[in-house]
């Protein structure tokens, strides 16, 4: 994620773009690339987690990733499923994430304390974690509904992205596009502030190695 978001900041660099458009743009670029990569374990995870069988009995994730191929292909209904899906969850995710950090990053004066300084950027982490949960979660409940189980087995009820959103909206109500929103918040608030720490942290050092150097 940190690889692909600095890649595009760099290609980014050749077009005429405000730096805090360019910080987001960079990272719904990386969302959408870590989606395309990881949808296919994704599809094979989920499968082998609603998998009600003894665990014994379970296949591994090499033999399960088999049976949907043969069963499905690699397309829509096979190893990609819920493409769609995944591709908001990540790109939405990644541009609110990485674009409401550097912004508000750069806006906030610096602290010279270094532990002031580290409070400073884990707290904007922390909101953006959070931020970008609440606006991506609807994406998430999409990618579940479609990857999971059906409801009717043998009948596809949740097909693609913004249908099943208008479904699950529609049967459900507003509220059961944010199943599970505290949970993830729990994980991605705190998680993504440490992530974005480590990534800040890992940067500069290596960068005064290769300066010192």
């Amino acid at each position: 994620m940190f690889f692909t978001f600095e890649q595009y900041k760099k290609l980014l660099g050749y077009v005429s773009l405000p730096p805090g458009l360019a910080f987001a743009v960079a990272g719904l670029g990386s969302g959408l690339t870590e989606a395309v990569v990881v949808n296919p374990f994704e599809v094979v995870k989920v499968t082998l987690q609603t998998n009600q069988n003894a665990f014994t009995e379970q296949p591994s994730s090499f033999v399960q990733a088999q049976q949907i191929i043969k069963t499905g292909g690699l397309g829509s209904q096979g190893l990609n499923k819920g493409l769609t899906a995944t591709l908001g969850r990540h790109g939405v995710f990644n541009m609110v994430y990485f674009g409401f950090y550097f912004n508000v990053k750069n806006v906030l004066p610096v602290n010279k304390d270094p532990n002031l300084e580290f409070l400073r950027k884990f707290g904007i982490g922390l909101v953006s974690g959070t931020i970008a949960s609440i606006i991506n979660i609807p994406f998430d409940v999409a990618k579940s509904r479609i990857q999971g189980p059906q409801p009717v087995p043998g009948e596809i009820k949740y097909r693609t992205c913004f249908k099943t959103m208008a479904t699950v909206y529609k049967e459900e109500g507003f509220l059961a596009l944010y199943k599970g929103l505290l949970p993830k918040i729990m994980r991605l608030g705190p998680g993504g502030a440490v992530m974005l720490l480590v990534y800040e942290y890992v940067y500069a050092w290596l960068q005064d190695t290769v300066n010192y150097k």
